[in-house]
């Protein structure tokens, strides 16, 4: 029995407006969008995050950013004046959102809203995600950066996790650090302190193992699948959705419709931005770092030396600006 067709049980969350944002400041087009949520509902996706439902006056350069960035309601009811059978989800940061800015989900089109954070604020992650359950919503708490987290920092937000009504948890690879063996050791660890919760997966493709660590999780039972169409996403991207589209088990499932979202738009775009593997990226996956080191470096002059930034990222003590 091969690995994808033991993943009946998996729903993907199209990530494509709201990690891709993070490559063009979340500059799409209405239209854009709209074509996407169309795709997706033929494609048989099951979530569509398209965007943050972060408060703009808590971050900076909240003008100079598309809409998407911070999700306005009666704008999202223009956007999608008929609501199809895709669920929308958005995404918000500890610390970034302020909760009355969160309408009850009865008066709201978003259906599943997550809240991303890190290991040591996972308390105020709880806090978040039980208010937006009271509300009505699904929801996730997203666990960032797993590759830094200490084990007993870990094992002391998953035992505050499973008290809390939290629909689901996701393994995080921040920095596309990951394996398939970290992959399977994080969703056993996750399984069996976590006994009563679904678990979802978000993996980014530095050393181009984004779609095997997601097949990993899958395999395991994990049910939420996070992709972007094309890959798109910040830096090295993300699982891309059609390869889930065409590897999953699942008879509701259609690849044609994403194909030509593609032929459409993204090809299109990938001329004007830069997401994907590149070989700064995997630098940074490699030694387990933050992906702004080489998307800093990406739009430097010497974007395509990769000696030098490898012998910047590996010895400190000659580059002290690290």
């Amino acid at each position: 029995m091969t690995i994808h067709s033991k993943t009946s049980h998996c729903k993907i969350v199209d990530c494509t407006v709201r990690d891709g944002g993070l490559v063009n400041n979340w500059d799409f087009s209405v239209e854009f969008v709209q074509d996407l949520y169309q795709s997706l509902h033929e494609s048989g996706v099951e979530y569509m995050e398209i965007g943050y439902k972060n408060s703009p006056r808590l971050l900076k350069g909240a003008d100079q950013a598309g809409p998407w960035r911070f999700l306005d309601d009666d704008f999202l009811r223009k956007v999608i004046p008929h609501k199809l059978n895709t669920k929308l989800s958005a995404l918000v940061d500890v610390g970034r959102v302020d909760e009355n800015d969160i309408l009850p989900r009865s008066e709201s089109l978003l259906d599943l809203i997550r809240v991303a954070t890190y290991a040591r604020d996972t308390e105020k992650a709880i806090e978040l995600g039980t208010l937006f359950h009271e509300r009505g919503y699904e929801t996730t708490i997203n666990i960032m950066a797993l590759s830094n987290v200490m084990d007993n920092e870990l094992n002391e937000a998953l035992a505050m996790i499973g008290d809390s009504p939290i629909d689901v948890v996701y393994i995080v690879d921040s920095y596309g650090s990951l394996d398939p063996d970290d992959m399977r050791f994080l969703v056993e660890k996750f399984k069996r302190t976590l006994k009563h919760k679904r678990l979802g997966v978000h993996t980014h493709n530095n050393m181009q193992l984004a779609f095997a660590n997601t097949l990993a999780a899958a395999d395991l039972g994990v049910e939420l699948l996070d992709a972007s169409v094309y890959g798109m996403g910040r830096a090295a991207g993300n699982t891309p959705t059609e390869l889930l589209l065409a590897k999953l088990t699942n008879p509701n499932y259609s690849l044609r419709p994403v194909l030509g979202m593609i032929e459409r738009h993204m090809l299109k775009l990938r001329e004007k931005e830069e997401w994907g593997y590149l070989i700064p990226d995997m630098i940074t996956g490699t030694l387990d770092e933050h992906p702004r080191s080489a998307m800093g470096w990406r739009a430097s002059p010497e974007r395509d030396r990769f000696t030098d930034f490898y012998d910047k990222m590996t010895t400190p003590e000659v580059y002290p600006g690290k």
